[in-house]
């Protein structure tokens, strides 16, 4: 579908749905995969039903055909279908059920094991990888494949819900995943058809103008934008019977003490014993 197919009063209707009513960019061009990317929403409930055959090497094709720095392809995956490791994992994630419901639950890894291993095999071991940088680059290539991956399950009828919980405790995710020294479990993500009523509205975002900047970072209008995303937001929230808060409220529940970090403080040392010097 090219952007001339579409008609002016569906974009509408989906930047409606993604930015409020009174925050709606303009529409410019438009195609099916651009108002599928809008239509996005979390699916915490699923149905038990298989997935097609040769479900998973196509959303592996697409998230392989994400861009990776400088091609070193530093993730990998792991696809969890052992009941007992499932119920580890979502323990770790805080008993989320729909790890232990959906049909396919995949683990991304920034794994910069592997071309370790290349390193000492082409007798070069290889000095860059104990660095910050390194680990950034492997982060970003995972959560790069996976959005391919989520994209095109979304196109193939498939729900999805990413799972950062597991950084809980990434120690045990190795652990439980017998993951070498050099990866680690960056998220989860399930993947299966939504149980009805599973599927919530698209979750509003903050207008453009909170987000976007020319030339120079202003924050100058930051307050007004707030405020008209707290009222968006906790309409949403009531809507859904989600818990009435304002998105203020929410960053400040999430990051305003140690304590809700539930054991991500604790990250940077986790990581160094799993193989991430972060120097």
């Amino acid at each position: 579908m090219d952007g001339t197919t579409q008609t002016d009063s569906g974009k509408t209707a989906a930047l409606i749905a993604r930015y409020g009513t009174d925050a709606v960019p303009a529409a410019g061009p438009w195609n099916a995969a651009i108002a599928g990317m809008l239509d996005h929403r979390s699916v915490r409930g699923y149905r038990p039903d298989a997935l097609p055959p040769g479900t998973l090497e196509t959303l592996l094709a697409a998230a392989q055909s994400a861009a990776t720095s400088s091609n070193l392809q530093t993730w990998s995956v792991v696809v969890v279908e052992d009941p007992a490791k499932r119920a580890v994992l979502a323990e770790i994630a805080g008993n989320q059920k729909h790890i232990l419901q959906c049909p396919l639950f995949l683990v991304f890894l920034a794994d910069v094991s592997r071309n370790e291993r290349l390193g000492i095999a082409a007798g070069h071991p290889l000095e860059g990888l104990p660095y910050l940088e390194t680990f950034l680059v492997a982060s970003i290539d995972a959560a790069m494949a996976a959005q391919n991956a989520v994209v095109a399950a979304e196109t193939l009828g498939l729900g999805t819900v990413y799972i950062g919980a597991l950084r809980n405790d990434v120690v045990r995710v190795a652990q439980t995943l017998g993951l070498p020294p050099g990866a680690v479990g960056v998220f989860g993500l399930c993947i299966g058809y939504a149980l009805p009523g599973a599927e919530s509205e698209v979750k509003p975002r903050l207008s453009q103008a909170a987000i976007l900047h020319h030339d120079t970072y202003d924050a100058s209008e930051e307050p007004a934008h707030r405020a008209a995303y707290d009222a968006l937001l906790g309409a949403y929230s009531r809507r859904n019977e989600m818990s009435a808060d304002t998105w203020t409220q929410r960053v400040v529940s999430r990051n305003g003490t140690v304590k809700a970090l539930r054991g991500r403080d604790l990250l940077k040392s986790a990581l160094r014993t799993l193989g991430f010097p972060l120097k």
